[in-house]
């Protein structure tokens, strides 16, 4: 296994996780807790906590929730490392992979910090809101997607196993 290799993959989750650190230093010192700042008819920049995971599951909870998500997020990169060495030369998979262990540590950072996660990106359509969201949030969404897609392109076709579509 070429460790350059793996290194630009951890070097590209180093920059996810700066990149939404950052983005967050950024709302932590010109925002107020609960502020919202009209951007544009349909998007506000706000600071919000969320104390859950996606779309606030399990926010109303006493505050295992942060342990469970941390340790979660901590385990999933881990596996997320063993994946990366093992499959290098699937380019599609290790970009998926890297951007959810960025989005993944990035968010458990916040959790170690705070708590909770700092989310900013508020999405809005009349009268519609979309959950608040961060840049960690976004690279395991892409991530995510792109990992189903790399999965999808692999099935076999129909009636022939040994077959797949590239």
């Amino acid at each position: 296994m070429p460790k350059s290799s793996l290194g630009r993959w951890y070097g590209l989750a180093a920059l996810v996780i700066v990149l939404d650190q950052l983005s967050k230093w950024v709302v932590l010192t010109t925002l107020n807790y609960g502020d919202a700042v009209t951007v544009t008819s349909f998007f506000n920049w706000v600071f919000v906590f969320n104390r859950g995971a996606a779309f606030s599951f399990l926010a109303d909870q006493p505050g295992w929730q942060r342990w469970f998500f941390t340790l979660l997020a901590l385990g999933v990169s881990g596996w997320i490392g063993w994946m990366l060495r093992q499959h290098l030369a699937e380019r599609l998979l290790c970009f998926s992979l890297t951007l959810i262990m960025g989005g993944a540590l990035g968010n458990a950072i916040d959790r170690l910090r705070f708590g909770a996660v700092v989310d900013f990106v508020q999405v809005h359509a009349a009268g519609w809101y979309f959950p608040a969201f961060n840049v960690a949030d976004s690279a395991i969404s892409v991530g995510a997607v792109l990992l189903a897609w790399d999965q999808i392109r692999r099935k076999p076709v129909q009636g022939n196993p040994d077959s797949s579509v590239s």
